[in-house]
């Protein structure tokens, strides 16, 4: 097993790509989280508000709901911007359009590193991604590629299959359990028998393990796309 390498650390501004209001959470905020104590910009686009992510919410309801908890969770880990593209919730598809808002939102922002989801179709053997997330990650890379020069310095994707990882403190666990745990009423429609702090907690230790192939050091893993 090769080792992972060090995230790299010479940057200062990153965008953070994502279909859905809760997905930063799911893999990366304990990275985020050191980020921005370091001093770095990190900031959130989301091609969705998740509208259609409640179950008995109507959309026009939900929609600022989550946007709501998402701009909670993003100030956890010590992001104050968050945009929403308005693009609808459980029918993200790789178009032109999705690409040029992409593409539009890296060259405003102009970031150092752009950190996407993972766009596979399996997390692990059943465990299926979500149609959304293939769909955007494929987007991402495409609209990246496109980029004229000069582009970005890398493009990361937060996924399972790791080349690189950003250790993470006691301190950046605490700020990632309690960032996932805003989204409140997501998670407790989702699983209302398991009591919010625990779904959280038990999501950022998942995502946050001691690597053996980095040292025995509590992580958060990327794997590099494009540089």
């Amino acid at each position: 097993m090769a080792d992972l390498a060090e995230f790299p650390t010479d940057w200062q501004t990153a965008l953070v790509l994502v279909a859905h209001p809760d997905d930063p959470e799911y893999g990366m905020a304990a990275a985020v989280h050191r980020w921005t104590g370091e001093g770095k910009r990190v900031v959130y686009g989301l091609a969705t508000s998740g509208e259609e992510g409640i179950e008995g919410m109507a959309p026009a309801e939900c929609g600022p709901l989550r946007e709501g908890e998402q701009r909670a969770s993003a100030a956890r880990v010590g992001v104050d911007e968050v945009e929403f593209w308005g693009f609808p919730d459980s029918a993200v598809t790789n178009t032109p359009e999705l690409r040029a808002k992409v593409a539009e939102a890296i060259t405003r922002t102009r970031p150092d590193v752009v950190l996407s989801m993972f766009g596979g179709a399996e997390w692990a053997p059943g465990f299926p991604n979500q149609r959304d997330h293939m769909e955007f990650a494929a987007a991402v890379r495409a609209a990246f590629d496109a980029l004229p020069e000069p582009r970005p310095g890398w493009l990361f994707e937060n996924g399972p299959h790791p080349t690189h990882a950003v250790a993470v403190t006691g301190a950046d666990i605490e700020a990632a359990i309690a960032s996932l745990a805003e989204h409140r009423e997501y998670l407790r429609v989702l699983d209302p028998d398991t009591p919010i702090a625990k779904q959280a907690a038990d999501q950022v230790e998942r995502t946050t393990p001691a690597r053996e192939d980095f040292g025995g050091r509590r992580s958060v893993g990327f794997a590099l796309v494009e540089r």
